[in-house]
């Protein structure tokens, strides 16, 4: 089968956010109807096929990283995203992006513009909110301390400036703040900004995106990818 170079391809993951009603930005877009959270099988050839200069994602946090995961494999970090957010994005928040029509007019007008791509030592990529309830541990973001003893919510996310960790109560995303721990703290908790957030402490649970690792672990790594990620986004 030959392959066709597409200026913009629309792909919608699972359920798609708007419903039934596609953007009117969109009418006519070309589309490919993929599973939620799709996978090697479901995208590479899609790629293969419609080289598309712009990729369109609609669905949740959960489906874009998927989608990101499948671009980093296959060296193609150059396609341009676009995100068409399903509602209570967590990665549209950190991003600053639009939702329903406005996303889709800027999904189709707007400018890519380089931004960090944040994966983790399991294989996976965060759009828009990592986090641990119940913490027990220790938590560095490059070499600043975050978190120091036990916190009810820590929460990651990416933006413009890397990787942001946050340590509370209320599991808020990070605000960008620079709030360390003292090192010679017993126990404290604190904010900040960097390449890399290493987690380590009792068993604990992460979710990223929403989705549950299947196992619990000792020792997580968040960390800034060397090749930046091409988002459509708005620009002041």
């Amino acid at each position: 089968m030959g392959s066709i170079d597409s200026e913009l391809l629309l792909l919608t993951c699972g359920e798609h956010p708007h419903g039934s009603r596609r953007p009117i930005a969109l009418e006519g877009a070309p589309t490919v109807a993929l599973p939620a959270r799709p996978g090697k099988a479901d995208v590479d050839p899609v790629i293969a096929e419609r080289r598309p200069k712009r990729l369109v994602v609609a669905g949740g946090d959960a489906d874009l990283a998927a989608v990101l995961v499948r671009l980093l494999r296959l060296d193609r970090l150059d396609v341009e995203v676009a995100f068409l957010p399903a509602p209570g994005s967590d990665g549209a928040r950190a991003w600053g992006l639009p939702m329903g029509d406005a996303a889709a007019e800027l999904a189709v007008g707007g400018t890519a513009s380089a931004v960090p791509l944040v994966r983790d030592d399991s294989g996976g990529v965060l759009v828009g909110r990592g986090e641990v309830r119940g913490m027990r541990g220790e938590c560095y973001c490059d070499d600043v301390l975050v978190l120091r003893g036990t916190a009810p919510r820590l929460v990651v996310a990416p933006g413009p400036g890397g990787i942001a960790v946050r340590a509370g109560r209320l599991g808020r995303l990070p605000d960008g703040r620079v709030r360390g721990v003292p090192l010679k703290a017993t126990r404290g908790r604190g904010s900040a900004v960097g390449r890399t957030a290493q987690l380590g402490g009792e068993p604990m649970t992460v979710v990223v995106d929403g989705v549950a690792h299947p196992r619990e672990v000792r020792r997580w790594t968040w960390y800034r990818h060397t090749t930046d990620w091409l988002l459509v986004r708005p620009h002041p």
